[in-house]
């Protein structure tokens, strides 16, 4: 038996669905980690076809298309090089799992098949995998490896039965997306196995955006003793090599880098832009065009944008109508001038008029209301789709997760759009984030150094300026007991009482929740969007439009 190896965590950005290119991908990152002499190369879950694959799995023609992509890769390990531990979806006798495969010599020498199915907040694998037995250890050039995939390490009997089985160390493959808190919530975990069997851990993690999902990376190794021996930067690719010896009757691995994942509004801000990045990438737009208003929202969007394509890829589009301030035309292009976008005026003054004399019979004795308010916003979205449609850039929608809560938000209007980075970001956690923008320039984005949000945007008053004089606050509580209690609605499924525990009114709270429940069919109708907290909504957070519990908490 080998007393010492050198494994390379290879955490790497694949795409559902793209198997040619998650094959040359798994390739280039086992030519860095033979470079490095490394003996083993681990990846991240389902890295072969992507994760999640969601019913795209069940075809069989896709199911064929894994097995050859494995073959090709089992093929390329015949000439004695590191071995590859790969995820990926898995027939055996007529059934279909998410699997761990070991190539090396050239076949597939091992195979393992996740345990424990996740089918809660964004997973519901149990609709197309079925779950594996209780595994037992890998042998791998006479090193037992106990290999889990993601979920399996969330509980110990996985782990219970790799260590009863001889296991040497665990390994773990792993499709874990990001929201606040997450890493946390791995170590503890981790901690917890290693803890139970006393034996080091290997966890790899996917990186890259897959739809309204961000993989944020992280790999790490924990020692026996739960001491953090090497852990990979977030939101990148890396193939992390770290050094292992045979100490006593136990593996050891050598101190490695310790890369930071920094704080938590970076965190967020970086998952916002690779996000984008990769959505608008993986579906190949040439760029984006959104709305400027000379908002926070738009102002925030716009930056996240051009930090994760560039100015160039960036259409800023100021839309003013009559009760349009002079202060958000100056806003808007103040805010263009920092980031390098484009930015064009387009009145829909014209379209008002025109929609005024269409509806004037229809209307006849009817006073002004939001009717009037909703096509000034649809009429900016039928700009937006119009110019997108006739030179490609995707909508980017900038409504807020406040906004969408409580139905703020117009029907094919302002929620017009293909994406939105902010979906599932609080009015205040947008504010948050300006301001840390304006103070920092995150690693690896395109935007510019410095101030990239005017002051003025971050001290004025929210307004949509679909009517004189109007503020946010018209129609809304204050945005910081509104943001409070949507997250004990919608993040803790708190009652009553107990929200009124934490200083909100009662009466404020039933309107809440009944604007949250009425805004349900917005909300089935809104672009995908990044998930940043704990449940989002859309693949998170799934309420019935026609419900007759409303109001109720």
């Amino acid at each position: 038996m080998t007393d010492k190896l050198t494994i390379a965590l290879a955490q790497i950005n694949p795409t559902v669905g793209d198997l040619s290119g998650n094959v040359e991908r798994i390739r280039v990152a086992a030519k860095e980690a033979a470079e490095g002499e490394a003996d083993l190369v681990v990846y991240g879950e389902l890295v072969v076809s992507g994760y999640p694959p969601e019913d795209l799995v069940l075809k069989p023609a896709f199911q064929d298309a894994v097995v050859q992509a494995v073959n090709d890769l089992a093929a390329d390990t015949v000439d004695g090089g590191p071995g590859l531990l790969i995820g990926a979806p898995w027939r055996v006798d007529d059934l279909l799992y998410n699997a761990a495969l070991m190539l090396d010599g050239g076949a597939v020498t091992a195979v393992r098949l996740k345990h424990e199915l996740p089918n809660y907040g964004v997973f519901d694998e149990k609709r197309v995998f079925a779950p594996g037995p209780l595994p037992g250890p890998i042998s791998f050039r006479g090193v037992r490896l106990g290999v889990m995939v993601c979920e399996d390490m969330w509980f110990p009997d996985v782990a219970e039965c790799l260590d009863e089985s001889g296991a040497e160390m665990f390994v773990v493959l792993n499709g874990s997306p990001f929201e606040t808190d997450k890493l946390d919530e791995r170590l503890n975990f981790a901690v917890a196995r290693t803890s139970e069997a006393g034996l080091p851990l290997i966890y790899v993690n996917l990186v890259g955006g897959q739809d309204e999902l961000v993989f944020d990376g992280g790999s790490f190794v924990l020692g026996a003793d739960h001491s953090l021996r090497a852990k990979a930067p977030p939101f990148v690719d890396e193939v992390l090599l770290t050094k292992w010896r045979h100490a006593g009757d136990a593996w050891v691995c050598d101190q490695g880098t310790l890369a930071s994942d920094g704080e938590l509004l970076e965190a967020t801000y970086r998952a916002m832009v690779l996000g984008l990045r990769d959505y608008v990438g993986k579906n190949r737009f040439p760029g984006v065009i959104l709305g400027m208003s000379g908002g926070i929202d738009s102002a925030l969007s716009a930056a996240v944008a051009v930090d994760a394509l560039g100015s160039d890829r960036v259409h800023c589009v100021m839309m003013p109508s009559p009760y349009t301030s002079q202060d958000s035309l100056d806003d808007a292009a103040e805010c263009a001038g920092y980031l390098g976008a484009r930015l064009d005026q387009v009145s829909i003054e014209p379209a008002m008029q025109a929609f005024a004399t269409m509806l004037t019979d229809q209307f006849e004795g009817t006073e002004s209301d939001t009717t009037e308010e909703n096509v000034q916003a649809r009429s900016r979205g039928i700009t937006l789709m119009a110019l997108s449609n006739k030179f490609g850039s995707m909508v980017l929608s900038t409504g807020n997760k406040s906004e969408m809560s409580v139905g703020y938000a117009t029907l094919y209007g302002d929620m017009c759009g293909g994406y939105s980075v902010l979906k599932d970001v609080y009015k205040t956690t947008v504010y948050a984030l300006s301001s840390w923008r304006n103070q920092h320039k995150p690693v690896g984005v395109w935007g510019p150094d410095g101030r990239v949000i005017p002051e003025q945007i971050l001290t004025k008053s929210p307004t949509a300026e679909l009517k004189p004089d109007q503020t946010d606050q018209d129609n809304l509580p204050p945005y910081d007991q509104l943001d409070d209690i949507l997250y004990c609605l919608i993040e803790e499924d708190m009652a009553l009482a107990d929200i009124v525990v934490r200083g909100h009114e009662e009466a404020t709270v039933l309107r809440v929740w009944r604007m949250l429940d009425l805004a349900e069919y917005k909300r089935r109708q809104a672009p995908p969007g990044v998930k940043t907290t704990r449940r989002a909504f859309g693949r998170d957070r799934r309420y019935p439009i026609t419900n007759g519990f409303r109001g109720q908490v």
